[in-house]
């Protein structure tokens, strides 16, 4: 599973492994993790809550993780997406171009600074983003109507992509919407574009989003968390 989920994710730029976390696993996460309520979700939580880091750093993400960065990566951020009735939010096609770090150095090829929930973001080279891979567990199931991730395959090939590029990969690529049962986990390139609706039900819709890197930082740059 781990060779065909890395081959999705070199091809395609993502892949789907359901059912690859326990029940217990997801009533712990569950219950450190309480509703964002009004924000849409939480930043942070991969320094901020002790069971989220276990849960990086436990066998089964271990494995998915590192059959595409291989065994030196490291998880570098974490946050929580809860789409509810009072945070029901639409995301326009973007990729994920910002990581979040200790100090701010001038360093070349890092731009846009920004200070989120008194932490600083960056957005590297496209190099570094290269070198990354989001892991996305549900913590409920997601499926049409509930605004679940939808992505444009292979659209991580072509780097840092422009406005006539995005328009040109949503002229020519079908979306693909990740359709994901509770437990299950999303492998996502940073750089493939990606998009979701608002939900049509008034439950949760949560996700934690994990973010892996296996590469150092230049000039002195330092990952915000590490584990």
């Amino acid at each position: 599973m781990a060779n065909a989920a890395s081959d999705a994710v070199d091809r395609d730029g993502f892949a789907i492994i359901e059912r690859c976390v326990a029940s217990t696993v997801l009533d712990q996460l569950q219950a450190a993790l309480p509703s964002a309520g009004e924000q849409a979700g939480l930043r942070n939580i991969l320094t901020d809550r002790p069971v989220v880091r276990d849960f990086a750093k436990s066998a089964p993400i271990r494995a998915a993780v590192e059959a595409i960065l291989g065994p030196n990566c490291f998880a570098v951020r974490g946050l929580l997406f809860d789409k509810t009735p009072d945070a029901n939010w639409k995301v326009a096609w973007h990729q994920d171009l910002t990581i979040a770090v200790r100090q701010r150095r001038n360093v070349d090829g890092f731009s846009a600074w920004s200070m989120k929930d008194d932490v600083l973001h960056v957005q590297p080279p496209t190099s570094i983003l290269e070198h990354m891979l989001a892991l996305r567990l549900h913590l409920d199931d997601c499926h049409e109507e509930n605004g679940p991730l939808r992505v444009l395959r292979g659209s991580h090939r072509d780097g840092r992509l422009d406005a006539s590029a995005f328009d040109r990969w949503k002229a020519t690529v079908p979306e693909t919407r990740c359709i994901v049962d509770r437990g299950g986990v999303v492998l996502m390139r940073p750089l493939l574009l990606h998009a979701s609706s608002v939900s049509k039900e008034v439950t949760h819709r949560r996700v934690v989003h994990l973010e892996f890197a296996n590469c150092e930082l230049p000039g002195g740059l330092e990952w915000f968390d590490r584990c």
